[in-house]
């Protein structure tokens, strides 16, 4: 109560609010300094080195870019106490700041299940998504091509097939201008306003391929829809029964 009260911190303006997520030592931290051009983030092969989001304003194509460097996310049941407890918090925080996410994947172990537990994080917050695969460099060694990987990483995020892949080397600098592409194209996206007569008439056309099924004698009937807000895109349905409709 003595304290005096919090004072926001200054957001930095920025075009894109990019947050470099993943699991711990995935390569977040070089993939950092190479888009930086310095060591903004301490490298270092021990998992768990990165404690806290790191803000660091950049410009590339022509474009200001507020990078947020994460903590290494951990399924839940693996979180230690302490430190490393608050290093998360702070990370899922930084998918809260961010617009655009890109998800580090390590080619040496390649789309897990806490890789997918992250994914879902950045989902839940409704938060444009890219997956990148960093350590490309390595994938010789462990003779994997870019369709095997590909066809793993859409087969364990099914539940994203929209979310671009790219396949970068964060320590030799390769592939980071597609990765950086795929970003203003998700973020362009996120933003973006869709006409209401557009809308709806897509919206019809999928409703009548797939009519909503019947229960009871009743069906669910959707009447119109608009788009309320962009950034992240809302929607609202006017339907006759809110009950019947499925959460998926």
């Amino acid at each position: 109560a003595l304290l005096p009260p919090e004072q926001p911190a200054d957001e930095a303006e920025a075009d894109i609010r990019l947050a470099i997520v993943g699991r711990t030592n995935v390569g977040k931290s070089t993939l950092v300094n190479t888009l930086t051009g310095q060591e903004r983030a301490i490298v270092s092969d021990i998992p768990g080195t990165t404690r806290d989001a790191l803000d660091t304003l950049v410009e590339i194509d022509g474009k200001s870019v507020l990078l947020i460097d994460t903590a290494g996310i951990r399924r839940r049941g693996r979180v230690e106490r302490g430190i490393e407890r608050y290093s998360v918090l702070r990370a899922i925080r930084a998918i809260d700041r961010a617009e655009v996410v890109v998800l580090v994947l390590d080619a040496e172990e390649l789309a897990t299940s806490q890789d997918a537990h992250v994914a879902n994080h950045v989902l839940n917050a409704y938060r444009g998504l890219v997956f990148a695969v960093n350590k490309w460099d390595r994938a010789r060694e462990a003779e994997l091509t870019k369709a095997d990987a590909t066809d793993l990483v859409r087969l364990r995020f099914g539940f994203a097939p929209y979310v671009p892949l790219c396949f970068v080397s964060a320590l030799h600098g390769s592939g980071i201008e597609e990765m950086m592409g795929h970003v203003q194209v998700v973020h362009d996206e996120w933003q973006k306003g869709v006409p209401r007569y557009e809308l709806r008439r897509v919206v019809m056309e999928a409703v009548a391929q797939h009519p909503p099924p019947a229960a009871r004698g009743r069906s669910l009937k959707v009447f119109s829809v608009s788009m309320d807000e962009t950034a992240p895109p809302t929607f609202t349905f006017y339907v006759n029964r809110p009950d019947m409709l499925h959460f998926s």
